[in-house]
């Protein structure tokens, strides 16, 4: 029963602690990709005279639009951040010290992603739909409101429908523009007229609808072309001047904000995908199948039928083939198609293949007209499906960030926000490429919709199984010394042993049995040299015993000159530190396994293999050849600065790998 508490307690302890971490992170996210999204935008909201209310219900929208994007990457950031924190302060080793796996430590916060993935689910499904069609139906009608009316100074302006519009000065108190000129090409260019006055003032009618135009001591000159072409040259255009000293002009001119209604993104045929649930994506997709297919069939028996030959279909049925016909009758070669054109008068040829390129034409205008109607249908159909498939994909990213995200934290074992935060953003990157990768090319037609829209997530899923394999197994893969290890194996470079002269000594060497060891293992070496001089293919993958003999001759060693360490004799210590370092493990496969046999049955690819090992094989033969020689001569020099070691008038016995080894001495 206090078993059965404490993991509770254990759990609730776990869910205490990520719950708060999981809400941070998910503002935070949920903040950046909103980021992303006004950077995207925000040259289609400035300068539009939006009022807050407008804006705030934009960005409300794109929040809860972005929701689906901000959750997977809260749940990896959170993940990793507690269960680095709890590797850090060491409450994950205390937990697997008390026999609690890592899977009972993570199966609160699995339940509790699990229904977060299904809220996902319901939030993609129900919401998604509703808030995408407010979302979008807003912003086009932010993107085609008319911009704030501002006139710069020095430059055209042209954000006026049908006018260039040019100020030489403006004067922002009283609102004045000096040094005015105006094209007027609302009516055409034909038509066009060109106004330059001292000064003007411009200001909006009520409601907004029509820009009001007052203009000081100019002249209008305006292309006068009625009549003209009777009574003037081509090349002179006339045109009317007016002198005024006040006028006023009115443009059209709407400046208020008109929302566009959901309908109208409802209603279309080639956008409504946003606006459906699960149910009316499959819905639509059956419907404009059936059609699609329907149409190929149609467009099957037109090609068949009218497209190849058509002009046969004009001839009686008895004179169809009737040349065949008489071939088969008679015997006889049926002619050449060019040959009885050639049997006919030029005009006669010239009509013919006039008349056949027209029909060819006619046939390839019509069908690339139908093929653009199915070629619509075709990529409609294909975001229906982008649509239909992340209803799903999403909860299954989240689960998936967590298995990533918590034994990755549990191997780091760094807490905070610097480790987690770059880790999660590279793995969101890679997820954020393959995903855009597989939409696109579902949206293209280029690959099957279900490959496409899953291809992010077979991406991680394997990284997800080995991550969680890995951390519940204490993985080194984040130590940056197993790395070093192996790259120092890979290139051949030799650790070198370091033993010092130490200040304190509390376990004294026994020489006598160090001097037998070191006996032993110079018959040892010599054994396997002897034993595996000749390794054959067959025994190189079906032998165990060669690994097995060098781990046990390396064991003895280390404990051997463990035991030197502490000895106080620098030339005893120098002769140790010469002792090379023995690798054991020379083979890719366990010998004798499945993967040991296959290799040996795919003849070339285990013969590359086994020639790929040979380098080691040879380091390690010098190896053991060192073994010996250094075991010989740090023997010589025991025997020398003891020589009570040669004397056998007693035994002592010694311990090594439990064994129990007795040594003569006085």
């Amino acid at each position: 029963m206090n078993a059965f508490f404490h993991i509770k307690r254990l759990y609730r302890y776990i869910l205490t602690t990520f719950i708060p971490l999981f809400l941070m992170t998910f503002a935070i996210c949920l903040f950046l990709v909103l980021m992303q999204f006004l950077w995207k935008y925000v040259e289609d909201m400035v300068g539009k005279g939006l009022g807050l209310d407008v804006l705030g219900e934009m960005f409300f929208y794109a929040a809860l639009n972005l929701i689906p994007m901000a959750l997977p990457l809260a749940i990896l950031l959170a993940s990793l951040m507690v269960f680095g924190n709890l590797g850090e302060n060491l409450e994950l080793l205390a937990i697997k010290s008390a026999g609690i796996p890592l899977l009972t430590t993570m199966k609160p916060l699995i339940i509790l992603i699990a229904f977060i993935s299904v809220g996902a689910f319901f939030f993609q499904n129900n919401a998604i739909p509703r808030i995408q069609t407010k979302f979008y139906s807003l912003l086009i009608s932010i993107r085609q409101a008319s911009p704030e009316l501002d006139v710069p100074e020095g430059v055209f302006y042209k954000e006026i429908d049908g006018y260039n519009l040019y100020v030489g000065k403006k004067d922002r108190k009283t609102g004045m523009l000096y040094d005015v000129l105006i094209y007027d090409v609302a009516s055409g260019f034909n038509n066009m007229a060109v106004i330059v006055c001292d000064s003007a003032r411009m200001s909006m009618t009520e409601d907004k609808t029509m820009l009001i135009f007052t203009m000081f001591s100019g002249q209008q000159f305006q292309n006068f072309t009625e009549g003209s072409s009777t009574r003037y040259r081509a090349d002179f255009v006339p045109y009317a001047r007016e002198n005024f000293d006040t006028k006023t002009m009115m443009i059209a001119y709407d400046a208020n904000f008109n929302r566009m209604g959901e309908e109208v993104i409802e209603g279309s045929s080639t956008s409504n995908y946003v606006s459906k649930n699960l149910t009316q994506l499959g819905s639509s997709i059956d419907s404009m199948s059936v059609i699609l297919d329907s149409v190929n069939l149609v467009d099957r028996k037109l090609m068949r039928n009218y497209s190849h030959l058509s002009f046969r279909n004009s001839y009686p049925a008895h004179q169809k083939d009737s040349l065949i016909l008489a071939a088969l009758t008679t015997e006889q070669e049926v002619p050449r198609p060019d040959t009885l054109l050639q049997s006919m008068e030029l005009s006669s040829q010239s009509s013919i293949l006039y008349t056949a390129f027209q029909k060819a034409e006619n046939n390839s205008n019509e069908f690339l007209f139908r093929s653009l109607n199915k070629t619509t249908t075709r990529k409609t159909i294909n975001r229906h499906w982008v649509e239909w498939h992340r209803k799903f994909t999403i909860p299954f990213t989240c689960l998936l960030f967590f298995f990533i995200g918590a034994p990755l934290g549990s191997i780091v074992r760094k807490g905070g926000l610097g480790t987690p935060i770059v880790i999660s953003v590279i793995l969101f990157i890679i997820y954020y490429i393959v995903e855009n990768v597989g939409y696109k090319m579902t949206r293209d037609g280029v690959w099957m919709h279900w490959f496409g829209m899953w291809f992010s997530s077979l991406v991680l899923l394997p990284i997800g199984v080995f991550l969680t394999h890995k951390a519940m197994s204490d993985s080194v893969i984040m130590n940056a010394d197993t790395y070093v290890q192996l790259f120092r194996r890979f290139f051949f470079i030799r650790e070198k042993r370091k033993y010092p002269v130490k200040s304190v000594v509390i376990d004294k060497p026994d020489f006598v049995a160090v001097s037998h060891a070191l006996e032993e293992l110079s018959q040892e070496a010599d054994h396997i040299l002897e034993k595996y001089s000749s390794f054959t293919y067959r025994a190189y993958w079906n032998d165990g015993g060669y690994e097995k003999e060098l781990r046990t001759l390396k064991s003895k060693m280390e404990i051997t000159l463990n035991q030197v360490s502490n000895a106080r004799d620098l030339d005893i210590l120098a002769k140790a530190e010469e002792f090379p370092v023995l690798i054991s493990n020379v083979r890719i496969f366990r010998p004798a396994s499945l993967p040991a046999r296959i290799a040996m049955y795919l003849f070339p690819l285990g013969l590359l293999l086994r020639l790929l090992s040979y380098p080691f094989e040879l380091r390690i033969r010098n190896d053991l050849r060192g073994i010996r020689q250094r075991g010989g001569e740090l023997n010589e020099l025991i025997r020398r600065d003891h020589p009570m070691i040669g004397d056998k008038t007693a035994q002592k016995p010694i311990d090594i790998n439990g064994r129990k080894i007795y040594f003569e001495h006085d």
